[in-house]
């Protein structure tokens, strides 16, 4: 039995692959991504999104505890460190210490 299609990833799909799609856009569908359980095609959105817009802090977190949920642990570190790097660089007192709190369970 083939499931439902799923709509807002269809659309978040389709927002993300236009040439002018903005961050939030490529966010939506990492997350859309990772809650289906899509952790490949959610990390390649991630990657594409950071490729895209580095400074866009919120990424680093979502990509960091989800590669802690699938035990790559490595992965997460290395995303949750750069995160860090921004987020302090950016002056982001709140998302540095998300992302602390979070690598420190990497480590």
């Amino acid at each position: 039995m083939n499931a439902p299609p799923n709509k807002r990833l269809e659309m978040l799909e389709k927002l993300a692959s236009s040439p002018d799609a903005d961050s939030f856009a490529r966010y939506g569908l990492a997350m859309e991504y990772r809650k289906a359980g899509r952790i490949e095609d959610a990390l390649a959105a991630f990657e594409r999104l950071r490729a895209a817009d580095a400074g866009y802090v919120p990424m680093y977190l979502m990509a960091g505890q989800m590669l802690l949920d699938a035990e790559r642990t490595d992965a997460a570190r290395e995303w949750l460190r750069a995160g860090l790097e921004v987020a302090t660089a950016k002056g982001d007192s709140k998302a540095k210490n998300e992302l602390a709190q979070a690598l420190a369970l990497a480590d």
